[in-house]
């Protein structure tokens, strides 16, 4: 009897986690800081899933890790609630009303890519995406390459600029599979993390 009640307990934890995220992956515009309150509102206030205290310390981990802090608070809010079937029904409730847009999307651009008009909206597009993807790759860099956020070649990491270059050197004149040259990119840094230390 104790144990039905405390897997009926876990299924209702997995489906309100689930639906919570759900509806924070939907309605959560403008990216993980703009999220945050929402995200507050839903393992804080509504279903104390975490004090205020614990929010704020974990608040540090969703921003600091790599990945979306929605997805990363899912996560982490998950295991704490039920393990690792909550971080797994947080997580999925939290992608899936993104992978449902880009489906619908997906399905109207192969259907429509060839009408003129659209063609004009995305040779419209494509310059504004190339400055943001260039924009985040410069980030990126500095931040791989610099201590602080301010690029000086006082800071520099010379490790992540080698690993770079070759990585470029690699990809632009090898051609090799950018997979091989991702995993071959962490090893060198493993290895080059114990000249460091």
């Amino acid at each position: 009897m104790v144990f039905q009640e405390r897997r009926q307990e876990a299924e209702n934890d997995l489906l309100q986690l689930f639906l919570s995220f759900l509806k924070i992956g939907a309605f959560s515009f403008g990216g993980g800081y703009a999220a945050m309150p929402m995200i507050q509102q839903q393992v804080v206030d509504a279903y104390h899933w975490l004090s205020v205290s614990e929010f704020g310390e974990s608040r540090d981990d969703f921003t600091d890790d790599t990945g979306t802090i929605a997805i990363n608070a899912a996560t982490f809010v998950g295991i704490r609630v039920v393990g690792w079937q909550g971080a797994l029904c947080a997580t999925m409730g939290c992608v899936f009303p993104a992978c449902v847009i880009v489906t619908v999307i997906a399905y109207f651009y192969v259907k429509y890519r060839h009408m003129e008009g659209l063609q004009m909206v995305l040779n419209t597009l494509r310059p504004a995406v190339i400055a943001l993807i260039l924009t985040s790759g410069i980030t990126i860099l500095t931040q791989a390459f610099f201590q602080e956020s301010h690029i000086d070649l006082q800071q520099i990491n010379w490790i992540q600029g080698g690993i770079f270059i070759i990585c470029m050197y690699l990809l632009l004149r090898k051609k090799k599979d950018p997979i091989i040259v991702m995993l071959f990119a962490g090893v060198l840094n493993v290895i080059g993390s114990f000249f460091i230390s």
